[in-house]
């Protein structure tokens, strides 16, 4: 049994390092991961982890994880943003405001799927004009959903959380670990 991470995400890796795995290969699946017309944050996300999932090419026996994570205003899903002006009115628009951040895990063995999702939220403090611009020019921003990673520095952004920690990040520890004991993968090097 082999276990994938259908993911290219380096933190998402250095997470699952916390749980002591290392995956035997990585492998991201490349799928369409444009919203459907009208679809909300929390469907969309679940969609692109299952979708996600199913894309990569792995053996019966092997356990597949996948995960998506999307930032949430309101019923607008904010992706990754394609320039420095798109990261620009994301964290305009986030500025002074709450928003949820959604992870949505999947793991798959063989025809079986298992799947969770954790919605956090995520207070932004009102940012000056000085600290957007400084921050656009540490590029923290490019490939990062809602423009921004917790973990980095728009860190310096967050006064407030509620939920999830390594959710926001990417991946949510205590759930993932128990959707990888369900399909009978071992934490913490164990059994292997």
């Amino acid at each position: 049994m082999a276990f994938v991470l259908g993911s290219g995400s380096p933190r998402r890796l250095d997470l699952l390092g916390q749980l002591g795995l290392v995956p035997d290969a990585v492998r991201p699946p490349d799928i369409d991961e444009d919203p459907r017309k009208g679809e909300l944050p929390r469907p969309y996300c679940v969609r692109i982890a299952a979708e996600k999932v199913q894309a990569v090419e792995a053996a019966d026996d092997d356990v597949v994880l996948c995960a998506d994570t999307t930032v949430a205003l309101g019923r607008r899903i904010m992706g990754k943003p394609a320039d420095a002006g798109e990261a620009a009115a994301f964290l305009l628009a986030l500025s002074g405001r709450r928003h949820r951040v959604i992870t949505a895990v999947a793991v798959r063995r063989g025809d079986q799927i298992w799947q969770r999702d954790v919605v956090s939220h995520v207070r932004f403090k009102r940012l000056s004009d000085p600290e957007l611009n400084a921050y656009l020019a540490t590029n923290d921003w490019q490939g990062k959903a809602g423009a921004y990673a917790i973990q980095g520095p728009a860190g310096a952004f967050i006064p407030w959380i509620s939920g999830s920690f390594t959710g926001i990040v990417g991946l949510p520890l205590a759930e993932t670990a128990a959707l990888l004991q369900a399909a009978g993968h071992p934490l913490h090097g164990d059994g292997k």
